[in-house]
């Protein structure tokens, strides 16, 4: 007689990796075999299929046992970008439905979303193939458009390394009489950069959404910087950690990004934010222009980003992780389809995939930092930098000026504009 045909459920992951990947791997397949789908593993997100075929391995509880502990990722990931020709996204669909895969679970941050959306929405409308789609949110940056309040996964992970890495980084720093400049990773939002910023009790945390869509200027973030290193000599603490955004880099002004030399993008268009040297830059201008202002100050550049994104998951992530994947399954069995898995509350909300696109640009939109949160507000008020309420404080001024070769009227002229009112990010 022969054996009875299981429908299959594809796994894959893309982009960068992040804590808990493999907890969804890991509950997905366990309630998978549970409902009498065979789980199958593709190898290195869109990878091999934006080729035609399918480079997979056969899940099964043995083969997944304990991983839900591991960072990282069992099915490896990649950035291919299968929406770059329509091409690409037939094969994808061919291929999957080649290997009779009917549901595909993906794994990824806002690229691999709309990779995913895509390709289902390819299959249904320009080849009549029935793949049922459903997205796993994850990234340590945490700006997928979830409700306000809910956590991208290896989001709680990240931030927790990050604090603590920080937290060495500013015992060091107090210890040798230095300043560590720290670049955080976070493409287009501060979400980590705030988060570990304010956990760490950094001196000053910098995000873009403090420009609220503005180019950013490099010499502006150079000011911020340098005042806030007079203000601290004020306080007599000649050290400190400035927490800095990757997606600074990202919005700076056009005449800004030339001095940064060329700079590579991945399949998606990003810049390759890690490759930039932005630090450098930041570091050799502010050498300088301390220098010219009478500071003697050690500077030290440290990036923070790699890693924080195949840490083992901390308990939230873990716990999290397994229940996304069980939840993903279900749905696809209800008879979901094209949407995004997030737990609010204690309940499962599938968000529609046409919901968290942009309706112009038809990409995956970004959430932000709200700067007018009290979450935000409070880490503001709890940093040292020079704010609207300093701007009438005259003997406040005079001390700092002191402490560089600017008289009151120089000092005021060169950084007045960082106290102004509109200068304040909410």
């Amino acid at each position: 007689m022969a054996a009875i045909q299981r429908e299959k459920l594809g796994i894959l992951v893309g982009g960068g990796p992040a804590p808990g990947i493999n907890g969804v791997i890991y509950s997905a397949t366990v309630e998978a075999l549970e409902r009498g789908l065979e789980p199958v593993g593709i190898y290195e997100g869109f990878k091999y299929l934006v080729e035609g075929h399918v480079n997979s391995i056969s899940l099964t509880e043995k083969e997944v046992a304990y991983i839900h502990q591991r960072g990282g990722s069992i099915l490896l990931t990649a950035r291919t970008n299968p929406t770059r020709s329509s091409e690409g996204l037939r094969n994808c669909v061919n291929a999957l439905s080649e290997a009779g895969i009917t549901y595909l679970i993906s794994i990824g941050g806002d690229d691999t979303a709309f990779s995913a959306a895509s390709v289902a929405r390819f299959a249904q409308e320009q080849m009549g193939v029935a793949i049922r789609s459903v997205h796993v949110p994850k990234t340590i940056d945490n700006d997928l458009p979830l409700p306000e309040g809910i956590s991208t996964f290896g989001y709680e992970t990240a931030r927790e390394l990050g604090t603590r890495l920080v937290m060495n980084l500013k015992n060091d720093a107090m210890a040798a009489r230095h300043w560590f400049l720290v670049l955080a990773m976070g493409r287009k939002a501060g979400h980590l950069a705030l988060g570990i910023g304010k956990s760490s009790v950094a001196t000053v945390t910098l995000i873009p959404e403090e420009w609220a869509g503005r180019p950013v200027r490099i010499q502006t973030v150079i000011d911020i910087l340098v005042a806030t290193i007079i203000q601290r000599l004020v306080m007599g603490k000649p050290y400190g950690v400035a927490v800095l955004a990757e997606g600074i880099v990202e919005n700076l002004a056009a005449e800004d990004m030339e001095r940064l030399g060329n700079v590579e993008r991945d399949e998606h268009g990003h810049l390759r934010l890690a490759e930039i040297n932005f630090l450098d830059v930041l570091k050799r201008e502010m050498d300088k222009q301390l220098a010219a202002l009478g500071i003697k100050v050690r500077l030290v550049k440290h990036s923070l980003g790699y890693e924080l994104r195949c840490q083992p998951p901390c308990a939230f992530d873990i716990e999290y992780t397994r229940t996304l994947g069980q939840a993903a399954v279900e749905y696809l069995l209800r008879g979901g389809n094209n949407a995004v898995i997030t737990i609010q509350g204690d309940q499962v909300v599938p968000i529609p995939y046409h919901e968290m696109m942009d309706p112009v640009t038809g990409r995956t939109e970004v959430r932000m930092v709200n700067t007018n949160s009290y979450y935000y507000r409070t880490a503001y008020k709890f940093m040292t930098r020079l704010k609207p309420e300093h701007a009438q404080d005259e003997a406040y001024l005079a001390r700092l000026a002191a402490k560089t070769n600017l008289s009151l009227e120089d000092f005021k002229k060169r950084f007045g504009y960082l106290m102004e009112p509109e200068a304040r990010p909410f």
